[in-house]
């Protein structure tokens, strides 16, 4: 029989074997969780772990043809790929491109100011990662079509990227899970809607640090599971921010986001809610005022209340999204969104209609209106001896053993391979 002392002895290493065995629990937990890749250093959101094209073959765009070898259709018209560009153009595309899964699109390495896919639409599969690239439909586009489409895909993220002049919505999202849209600009959708963007159910969907711009509602349509931070909406027509307004219960965060008013906007900066509409908003302003400056009140519950959506008492989605105050995220918008390692034209024009204030933008109805698709000045590429898509000087000053040069899809330690290293850091010097 055990004494009292020897009883309590024994109930106390029983529990401290319990507290060993749940703390290493979660020791292993988080250790899964932490040991899950970033798409790339800054990814954040349900879209960050996307693989992309991490460890397949290096495809170079040597053309700005729509189709054929070296082009950018060809590119991405097999799975396991990164894309890198030897060019910088516009690249003219009559049909839509479907783009395969398990690619890595890597537009921050063509040289001058990039790359525009323009003249119709392009869709995305699963494991997809595209950075610095500009897309842009056309008035000859088919009536419904979208600019960019990710639809029935899973863990996709789109950084640094230009959509626009889409005639239905500039982009559609449908049934589609961990989606992250970080620093995007979504603007000057074109007729018959002028629509920004429409998410028809997808889960998990992260959008911060994007400008909705332009565009006569749906910035976005959130018909989804939905976390909206940090975002810029400016001179919207109809509606800003629309609702899911639908039978089935969507849940949207909509945090820390400034709703700036131009020449074309109504008082709707927020709109089409219905009760299934499941909102939790927190830090958001609102200038209505076009007067020039940056000068917006905070939103309060009843701007929300009266839309006839369900408010909630707290946020219902965490993705990992470091969210600053909405005049913080207003000025990185302005330096950062879309492919803004070198603007082009038409990204600066519309930039120029935000820095504004509320003075200028206009919704067009064509791509025309709004002076057409200009070519980009020619530039040279940087000499990339071995074609492994690592340019030469970089090679020289950043590898010490340059004997298996050629190896560049092989996973490091550190979770990256050697042409990611490259590209990932290039987006940064830029």
């Amino acid at each position: 029989m055990f004494s009292i002392p020897s009883l309590k002895l024994s109930l106390q290493k029983a529990a401290q074997g319990i507290c060993a065995t749940i703390a290493l629990g979660v020791c292993l937990a988080s250790t899964t969780v932490e040991a899950q890749q970033l798409a790339f250093p800054g990814a954040e959101g349900f879209g960050r772990f996307a693989t992309g094209g991490r460890g397949g073959s290096v495809y170079h765009v040597t053309n700005l043809n729509d189709k054929g070898e070296g082009s950018f259709r060809d590119a991405v018209s097999k799975p396991s790929r990164i894309v890198v560009f030897d060019v910088t153009g516009v690249i003219k595309i009559t049909d839509k491109i479907a783009a395969a899964s398990k690619i890595t699109i890597a537009g921050q390495t063509a040289p001058g100011q990039g790359i525009v896919v323009y003249g119709n639409g392009v869709s995305f599969s699963d494991s997809t990662i595209v950075r610095y690239m500009r897309f842009r439909g056309s008035i000859n586009m088919p009536r419904g079509a979208c600019t960019v489409v990710a639809d029935d895909c899973k863990d996709v993220i789109f950084d640094h990227v230009s959509i626009e002049w889409g005639r239905w919505d500039n982009l559609h999202i449908k049934n589609s899970s961990n989606i992250t849209l970080q620093y995007c600009l979504v603007g000057e959708a074109i007729d018959p809607q002028r629509f920004g963007a429409l998410f028809e159910n997808p889960t998990n969907v992260t959008v911060h640090h994007c400008l909705w711009i332009d565009n006569q509602s749906r910035n976005p349509k959130g018909k989804a599971g939905l976390e909206y931070v940090n975002n810029v909406v400016y001179n919207w027509g109809v509606n800003g921010f629309v609702g899911g307004h639908s039978a089935a219960v969507h849940t949207q965060d909509i945090i820390n986001n400034y709703f700036i008013a131009g020449p074309n906007s109504g008082h709707a900066f927020i709109g089409m809610f219905s009760a299934t509409d499941k909102v939790y908003h927190k830090g958001n302003y609102v200038d209505m005022n076009k007067d020039g400056k940056l000068n917006g009140r905070l939103t309060v519950d009843s701007d929300f209340v009266k839309r006839g959506l369900t408010m909630l008492p707290r946020s219902t989605y965490k993705a990992n999204v470091k969210a600053e105050s909405a005049t913080e995220a207003y000025q990185k918008v302005l330096a950062e969104a879309g492919a803004s390692l070198s603007r082009d034209a038409v990204d600066t024009r519309i930039i120029g209609y935000l820095r504004s204030l509320g003075k200028l933008g206009i919704i067009f109805k064509s791509e025309v209106d709004a002076g057409g698709q200009p070519e980009l000045p020619v530039a040279q590429k940087l000499a990339d001896t071995n074609g492994n898509g690592i340019p030469d000087k970089w090679e020289s000053t950043h590898l010490s053993d340059t004997a298996n040069l050629a190896d560049t899809s092989k996973v490091g330690k550190d979770g990256y391979t050697l042409i990611e290293k490259y590209v990932n850091e290039l987006a940064k010097i830029r």
